[in-house]
C-alpha cells in the first residue's frame, strides 16, 4: 500500500507564484520541504500542480523575454523629475530615454538565430589526431 501523498491542492497556487518569481524545481522542493521526485510525482499526479508550474514559467520567462527585447531596441517612458527649486517642490513630467543595449541585441540574436549569429569555432584537420597548438607567453619586466 502507498503513502498518502503529503499534496496539498494550495500548492498548485503557492507553485505558479514562486515560479513567476524564477523558482526551479529543486527550489520548489526545498520551499515544500519534500524532493525534487515528489514534486515531479505530484506534476504526474495532480494535474492542476502541473498547470501552475507551467503558467507560472512561461509567464515569467515571457515577461524576460519581453524586457530584454525591450533593452535590445531600447525604449522610452514616461517619469516625473521632482526637484526643489526655491524651496518649492517641482515635479515636471519628462520622457527617460533608455538607447539600445548592443549586448542584449547580440544575445537576443545569437539565441533566436543561432545559424546566423552564433560563434562559430572551426578546427581542421585530421579528426583521427589531436589538435596541435602553441602557446607563447611573454612576461614583462617592471618598467618595460
Amino acid at each position: 500500500m502507498a503513502r498518502p501523498s503529503s499534496y496539498k491542492p494550495e500548492y498548485a497556487e503557492q507553485a505558479r507564484k514562486l515560479c513567476l518569481l524564477g523558482a526551479t524545481d529543486k527550489e520548489l522542493a526545498g520551499f515544500f520541504g519534500t524532493s525534487e521526485q515528489t514534486i515531479n510525482a505530484w506534476k504526474s499526479a495532480h494535474p492542476e500542480f502541473l498547470e501552475a508550474l507551467k503558467k507560472g514559467k512561461q509567464q515569467a520567462d515571457a515577461e524576460v523575454a519581453d524586457r530584454l527585447y525591450q533593452r535590445a531596441l531600447g525604449y522610452e517612458h514616461p517619469e516625473v523629475d521632482i526637484r526643489v527649486v526655491s524651496g518649492e517642490i517641482v515635479q515636471t513630467p519628462i520622457t527617460k530615454v533608455y538607447p539600445p543595449d548592443t549586448v542584449a541585441a547580440i544575445f537576443w540574436l545569437k539565441n533566436r538565430q543561432k545559424a546566423a549569429w552564433r560563434d562559430k569555432i572551426e578546427h581542421v584537420g585530421n579528426p583521427d589526431e589531436p589538435i596541435n597548438m602553441a602557446l607563447t607567453i611573454k612576461f614583462k619586466s617592471p618598467g618595460e
